[in-house]
């Protein structure tokens, strides 16, 4: 679907960020995670399901809001960041007073969570399979590196934000260019009717 120019970008169509495709399937596994390995009653539940949840849906918010404001997005962007954070610290928690280890970044088991992740349009039917039939010190270190990749391409994303921000402007900017070269359009002397103005 084309676009005409203006001053409102093409923008909302989260679904094509690997970042929102990650956070989409760290918030399935967390929310399968809680159910499989955590008491009913227990409030990290609520905390662990809300957190992967905003980590998803602030990615859905700022992409939606980029068309009127890049600030917004930003800062959208930023809290889904935090949130997932929040969610890793959790999952190091479980795995810390439990006495399990946490996967070394190059560990083997690492390196193969990474490379699965490297599918196009990967989804949790991606890793099923492992999380539903591994213990939870395997699943929550699965969960972990799947985190730091949406961390990480959070972190690009947030930067090439603020890049564009600066070279680019926020919605005023972009609307005050547009009625600019739109008036520039109108006094632009006609080729079939001379300028008067000239000697």
């Amino acid at each position: 679907m084309s676009h005409t120019a203006g001053f409102i970008p093409p923008h909302g169509h989260y679904q094509e960020l690997l970042s929102y495709q990650k956070a989409e399937v760290v918030y399935d596994l967390t929310y399968h995670f809680c159910q499989r390995f955590l008491a009913k009653r227990d409030r990290t539940i609520d905390q662990m399901v809300q957190a992967a949840r905003s980590g998803k849906q602030n990615i859905v918010e700022g992409s939606k809001a980029s068309g009127t404001s890049k600030e917004m997005e930003i800062k959208l962007t930023n809290v889904a960041r935090a949130s997932l954070e929040e969610l890793l610290v959790d999952y190091r928690d479980f795995l810390r007073v439990r006495n399990h280890p946490i996967w070394e970044k190059d560990s083997k088991e690492a390196r193969y969570v990474r490379k699965l992740g490297n599918r196009p349009h990967v989804t949790y039917e991606t890793y099923r399979k492992l999380c539903e039939t591994r213990p939870p010190e395997i699943v929550a270190n699965i969960a972990l590196c799947l985190i730091h990749q949406t961390n990480y391409l959070l972190d690009q994303q947030i930067r090439r934000l603020e890049q564009d921000f600066i070279k680019e402007g926020g919605l005023r900017e972009r609307m005050t260019r547009t009625r600019l070269q739109q008036r520039n359009k109108i006094n632009l002397p006609s080729p079939n009717r001379p300028n008067r103005n000239l000697p």
